[in-house]
């Protein structure tokens, strides 16, 4: 698919995605175009899929959510049958704030937030090591975050 999409577009899409709570005519005003048009923009690209939602980032370390993890699982030959269950079941955990299907060694690769370390070996002993298929877990804890952010580098379309 061809994207459809000028430099007016671009520049509208990194406002968002720095700020979303900027108003249409904030938006309209840095990318000198009056409000009404600015506002159709962004209606076009929020209907064409372009922007998918818009969301307060929270800061977790303010909320108590000290402890990253990154977590590798593998799925058993039999578990790869029940693939469609594992993810419906990963969906349901909020500690699990994003999962990949992989290629390669593993075949999930999770991101956990919570409280401490404590809470992630309950998580793991009650939840995650519990679900059916599971033949491997390997867990990372990430020390400090050097990079962190949600903006796609729209440079590159």
């Amino acid at each position: 698919m061809a994207l459809k999409l000028d430099k007016t577009d671009r520049k509208i899409l990194e406002l968002i995605q720095a700020d979303a709570s900027l108003s249409a005519s904030e938006i309209a005003e840095q990318v000198n175009l009056s409000q009404p048009p600015c506002w159709r923009r962004i209606k076009r690209l929020e209907d064409e899929g372009f922007i998918d939602r818009r969301v307060g980032m929270l800061n977790r370390k303010q909320l108590g959510l000290n402890v990253m993890i990154y977590t590798e699982v593998k799925l058993t030959a039999n578990g790869r049958q029940a693939v469609g269950e594992f993810e419906e079941k990963i969906r349901s955990f909020p500690e699990v704030t994003e999962c990949y299907v992989m290629m390669g060694r593993t075949d999930f690769l999770l991101r956990i937030v919570t409280r401490d370390v404590e809470s992630y070996e309950q998580f793991f002993r009650e939840q995650l090591s519990q679900l059916p298929g599971v033949q491997d877990i390997n867990s990372s804890v990430a020390l400090s975050e050097v990079k962190y952010t949600t903006e796609l580098p729209l440079g590159l379309v």
